[in-house]
């Protein structure tokens, strides 16, 4: 089976159907309408909320939200980096200032938290199926004057936990023409994040498994780890960063030059940034920098960009980028490969502010 076989096959499991949780959530809004359905999750100012008669999932003013009770279970993400976990139920709280919500781990352990410093609050289960989340892209196009086949396929699926999170990210492009050498760009990334006692810090793992026809590279793995912190946090925005050290092993395709197996020890800079617009727009920005310790002055960065609009529910119109650069390539070989493509988008699971590209 090759790569992009592999993916594919990556993406159809994705795809499979969660089993949805019960209609049984109460909400009261302040102008006494009430709602009885399913809390799918809460960021950016907005509730999002499903109706066992309604087939999209609907957004739902938090301002305007008077009273909220949940027997269901949620991971509540604060803006100092801390989460909790636990049934929701708000309390009583003075006129004018934002909701306050108890968060019921235990019948005996319980908190009541701000509303107003909640970053992100999502469904979580006891079910271990039903508390992964992610998300599939897909775009194609064809012209028949040059014979011209371009396709994309990327996506997502996370496991988030109270403190820890796992995920695996997968990307796969191939552009075809007429009298041309087809061009094919795969990429599988594995990270991992577990948050540490202090506010806002964390460790993370990474990987990154690559193979980019246009620069000759056969396959190239990352593994590399360090210490992160979450520079904002807030239900709009999160800017991470992560530093530690890597390791990558290359190994290029055959050529008229042999070229042997290539391994680097270099530092790891990575960041992540990710900006919310009131149940409209994403935008994800991935980045990762490996300056070279063992050959000094050679710098590898890799990057990865998407811009998503809302269609409707679950669907969405994506833009996004990649590129993969190398200041310092082997001889006859192209240093950077990057490319676009668009198409559209389909999240599952508890997050939905979970990208195909992304997780928090």
């Amino acid at each position: 089976m090759n790569v992009r076989e592999t993916i594919l096959c990556i993406a159809l499991l994705l795809a499979a159907p969660l089993l949805a949780r019960e209609n049984t959530d109460v909400i009261i809004m302040k102008n006494g309408d009430h709602l009885t359905c399913e809390i799918k999750g809460l960021n950016g100012g907005v509730l999002y909320v499903g109706l066992p008669y309604v087939i999209q999932t609907l957004s739902v003013d938090w301002s305007k939200v008077d009273h909220l009770e949940s027997k269901q279970l949620f991971l509540v993400k604060m803006q100092d980096g801390s989460v909790y976990r636990g049934t929701l139920n708000s309390v009583e709280t003075p006129a004018g200032r934002p909701m306050d919500l108890q968060v019921a781990e235990t019948p005996q352990k319980k908190l009541v938290v701000d509303s107003a410093k909640i970053a992100n609050v999502g469904e979580t289960s006891e079910k271990f199926f039903q508390r992964f989340t992610g998300g599939v892209n897909f775009g194609t196009t064809y012209s028949k004057g040059n014979r011209s086949a371009q396709y994309n396929l990327s996506g997502l699926v996370s496991y988030p936990r109270e403190r820890w999170a796992a995920q695996l990210g997968f990307s796969s492009n191939l552009n075809r023409s007429s009298g041309a050498t087809a061009s094919t760009w795969n990429q599988v990334s594995p990270s991992f994040i577990r948050l540490l006692p202090w506010n806002n810090w964390f460790f993370g793992g990474l990987a990154n498994f690559l193979q980019s026809s246009e620069q000759g590279i056969q396959a190239q793995t990352n593994l590399g780890g360090g210490i992160g912190r979450y520079l904002k946090n807030t239900n709009r925005t999160t800017i991470s960063v992560l530093g530690g050290f890597a390791w990558q092993n290359t190994r290029y395709s055959p050529s008229i030059v042999p070229i042997g197996t290539q391994n680097v020890a270099a530092a790891l800079i990575a960041g992540n940034v990710q900006l919310y617009r009131f149940n409209k727009t994403n935008l994800s920005l991935n980045a990762v920098l490996l300056p070279a310790v063992s050959e000094p002055g050679r710098v590898f960065f890799t990057t990865n960009a998407s811009y998503y609009i809302k269609i409707t529910g679950n669907l969405s119109w994506n833009f996004s980028f990649y590129g993969n650069w190398d200041n310092r390539p082997p001889v006859n070989l192209p240093g950077s490969n990057y490319g676009t493509s668009s198409g559209l988008s389909w999240t599952f699971g508890p997050s939905l502010r979970t990208t195909p590209r992304t997780v928090e």
